[in-house]
């Protein structure tokens, strides 16, 4: 069994998605944090760096429990853990890990910051909102490129594309207008089609 510590967010539905793609039994945890439950004490032994999502396997490697937190180290041990999604030859896997650090450190991050200066912050900055709407949309631009004749990322669906995918739900939230982006369009409605990813995307707190 897996303790899956989620809130709704992007990051922690890519856990959930990855969860029912690989159909691994686990149990949600709810860790709201709009009233701080990622400070608590207990959740800190989990996740050092106070967000979600983060797992304990209570079936980890050697029979041990393990924790693990942020969502891509999870998917990757999701993935050598079940052998899916994740795959075993070198050239496909670096494919795979690249378009996941490419979410981590980019689409993630900057979609995260769209969305703050956009919807949440207290006071409008207009230098704050344009700059990364500006950087959304080149980074829509990145993956329009990288659709070019694959439905995936990387050719076969793998845990990049589960990395991606839930940031991509709130476009209307990040001024993008998805008809400027139709292989993402297309992207969006193929996994949000997907039997597990509708299972995910249907838990409710």
């Amino acid at each position: 069994m897996i303790d899956l510590y989620y809130w709704g967010t992007p990051n922690g539905r890519k856990i959930s998605i990855a969860l029912e793609e690989m159909k691994l039994p686990y149990q949600i945890i709810p860790i709201n944090i709009g009233e701080n439950d990622q400070f608590q004490a207990d959740f800190l032994k989990i996740s050092p760096n106070n967000k979600i999502p983060a797992i304990v396997d209570q079936d980890g490697p050697q029979g041990q429990a393990i924790s693990v937190f942020e969502s891509g180290a999870i998917l990757q041990y999701l993935g050598r853990k079940t052998g899916q999604f994740y795959p075993q030859d070198e050239l496909q896997r670096v494919q795979v890990e690249q378009w996941l650090m490419w979410q981590m450190g980019g689409l993630g991050p900057m979609l995260g910051q769209n969305h703050h200066f956009n919807r949440f912050a207290p006071v409008q900055i207009d230098y704050a909102q344009q700059r990364y709407i500006n950087e959304s949309k080149r980074l829509y631009k990145v993956l329009e490129q990288q659709l070019i004749g694959q439905d995936y990322v990387c050719g076969a669906y793998s845990i990049a594309d589960m990395a991606i995918f839930p940031w991509l739900l709130s476009y209307a939230w990040q001024s993008i207008d998805l008809a400027d982006y139709p292989n993402v369009a297309a992207y969006i409605a193929r996994i949000q089609a997907r039997p597990a990813v509708q299972r995910a995307l249907a838990i409710e707190l």
